[in-house]
């Protein structure tokens, strides 16, 4: 009776392990989807935050050219015909 029940205690203690493994690498897995997913929304608050910071940079260095940049008028007869 005592190798069955040392079979027994075996067997239960493999599936314990197997079982905190199996949790361990689902832990590492979720973990690494939140790291990855964090680092993700940093970049694009980061781009975001970039491009308002260059365009209230760009619209406080006009110049006087900048308010008639499109004041002439266009002919037709600037682009190609296509012949």
């Amino acid at each position: 009776m005592s190798t069955e029940s040392q079979e027994v205690a075996a067997e239960t203690l493999a599936n314990a392990e197997q079982a905190q493994a199996e949790e361990v690498s689902e832990n590492k897995a979720l973990r690494v989807i939140g790291w990855f997913s964090a680092g993700m929304a940093v970049a694009t608050l980061g781009i975001y935050v970039g491009y308002e910071i260059r365009s209230r940079y760009k619209f406080r260095h006009r110049t006087p050219y900048d308010f008639y940049a499109n004041a002439e008028p266009q002919s037709a007869n600037d682009f190609g015909v296509g012949i």
